[in-house]
């Protein structure tokens, strides 16, 4: 086969380093982004932060200097003072102060502390511990980094417990899981101790005994196998002389089915009590807390920071970037100038290198905010009505849209919105929560899904308690509304808003 060589034209498109870039910053959340700044900022010489409060700055350090100066010049002339007038007694001081102040060159092995300095505990003579006494110690506190696991092992410890009963203990502890519940059975449990140790014989009735102690530590209903069993644990140690304790103790025991099933009628004839009465004793129920280990481990509150904030300036819709999501960064103009007078060449190329990629990283980040910003002002425009009215005025909006307004692609726009907050006068909101599909109208229009949640959830809010609405129910009164839902759509809306259905959330008026 002969080889020859060959020319060809084309055209083809390349992202280069700079643009990769600036859509790698496009789709970073706030915290991201702040990272990113961050490891730029300790990589390149030729950035540094835009400090606003430089001058003020200064002025606060000029002003200190001189009235540290002043200060100094006048502890001088007192000192000078001192010395003429009284120079013996100075000396007296200078002795004592040595003693008691200052510590010795050389300290003795078999010193103490305590030997040289005084003591700050209560009862002492020192004067940084002389306005505490005994009973007026400052607190310390410290915060607790306990989870419900090492609470309930803290409690073990304190039990006197066997050798062996201490081992089922732990094992029912390790099976205990963060919301409180046992998640193994008796048998499981017993069957996983003998293959721990061969040691070990033990029955279901000595880890059933174990268990009910375990049941009596706090916080109260925890170790319980299910639902009924921890809340009947938390009723019997309330106190007697509650209302109603024991009607609400039978029903829980004997009677649980009946009430999940909403079954009052049959509940006021089995326990012989009153409509009032059975709601107090249903009320009394509902007090106590469904996952009892839920409030031992508590996750720390995740603050948002809003990428732009909305308010209503002179009847117009006003949009801002959020100054403190959006760090002004700078070249350092002192590296800069240093360039020109460096003349080893390959640290004036270093030097070059830092300050072309700190000019990209600027522009990329005004791309960004300017991106942002744009993507913003327009989603604001479209969605007054939501602004001024709730959601039940949500207007259908899709990508598609504010990518024909603003003149990009789609999966910009979809970078733009992804983890971006905007803080509106009625909370704070991804920018995704303003995109949703649509439905049709009897009269030609649209209305947006997150319209018709709202107004789902409004109707469900305004239901009689003893007769619910159910899902083909709701359809037919958005038909009369002008909104064409399907039965299936209203439930699929419905358990988006974790709302449950009509025969679950029948209860006594």
């Amino acid at each position: 086969m002969k080889q020859a060589l060959q020319f060809r034209l084309g055209q083809s498109l390349t992202m280069t380093p700079q643009l990769q870039q600036a859509i790698r910053l496009l789709q970073l959340s706030t915290l991201e982004l702040n990272a990113e700044i961050q490891d730029a900022l300790d990589s390149n010489m030729m950035l540094e932060m835009g400090d606003e409060g430089e001058n003020s700055t200064n002025e606060k350090a000029s002003s200190s200097e001189e009235n540290t100066q002043v200060a100094a010049e006048n502890n001088d002339v007192t000192q000078n003072e001192n010395i003429d007038a009284s120079s013996e007694s100075n000396l007296e001081n200078t002795s004592e102060t040595t003693t008691s102040d200052t510590m010795p060159d050389d300290l003795p092995v078999d010193t103490s502390w305590d030997d040289i300095y005084d003591s700050i505990l209560p009862g002492t003579t020192s004067t940084a511990s002389s306005s505490y006494s005994a009973d007026d110690q400052p607190e310390v506190y410290t915060s607790s980094t306990e989870d419900l696991h090492d609470r309930l092992r803290w409690q073990l410890k304190m039990t006197p417990f066997s050798e062996i009963d201490a081992a089922i203990a732990e094992v029912i502890v390790d099976e205990i899981n963060d919301d409180g519940f046992l998640q193994s059975s008796i048998e499981e449990i017993t069957a996983s101790l003998a293959d721990l140790s061969a040691d070990i014989e033990v029955e279901a009735d000595e880890v059933e005994a174990v268990l009910r102690q375990i049941q009596n530590f706090d916080p109260a209903g925890v170790g319980a196998r299910d639902l009924r069993e921890s809340i009947s644990i938390q009723l019997h140690r309330q106190p007697n002389d509650v209302d109603l304790r024991e009607y609400a103790i039978t029903l829980v025991d004997n009677y649980f089915d009946l009430l999940a099933n909403r079954e009052y009628p049959q509940l006021m004839r089995k326990l012989k009590i009153s409509e009032d009465d059975l709601k107090d004793v249903i009320q009394l129920i509902q007090s106590m807390n469904p996952r009892p280990g839920g409030q031992e481990n508590v996750n720390k509150a995740e603050y948002i920071i809003p990428d732009v904030t909305v308010k209503k300036v002179n009847n117009t819709w006003k949009v801002e970037l959020n100054s403190d999501a959006a760090p002004k960064l700078r070249i350092n103009a002192t590296y800069a100038n240093m360039i020109k007078s460096v003349k080893n060449s390959d640290d004036n190329s270093s030097m070059k290198n830092h300050l072309q990629e700190a000019r990209w990283f600027i522009k990329s980040l005004l791309s960004r905010n300017e991106t942002l910003l744009k993507v913003a002002h327009c989603i604001v425009e479209r969605q007054k009505e939501f602004l001024e009215h709730g959601e039940e005025a949500m207007k259908a909006l899709v990508l598609h849209d504010i990518a024909e307004a603003v003149d990009m692609h789609e999966s910009t726009i979809s970078r733009v919105t992804t983890k971006k907050y905007m803080h509106t006068p009625r909370g704070i909101f991804e920018l995704k929560y303003f995109f949703s599909s649509h439905v049709s109208t009897a009269s030609g229009g649209e209305c947006s899904a997150t319209a018709i949640r709202a107004l789902i959830k409004k109707l469900i809010a305004a239901e009689m308690p003893k007769k619910p609405l159910s899902d083909n129910k709701i359809a037919l009164i958005l038909e009369d509304q002008g909104i064409n839902v399907a039965r299936r759509t209203v439930a699929k809306y419905r358990e988006s808003l974790t709302i449950p259905p009509s025969n679950e959330r029948k209860r006594l008026a």
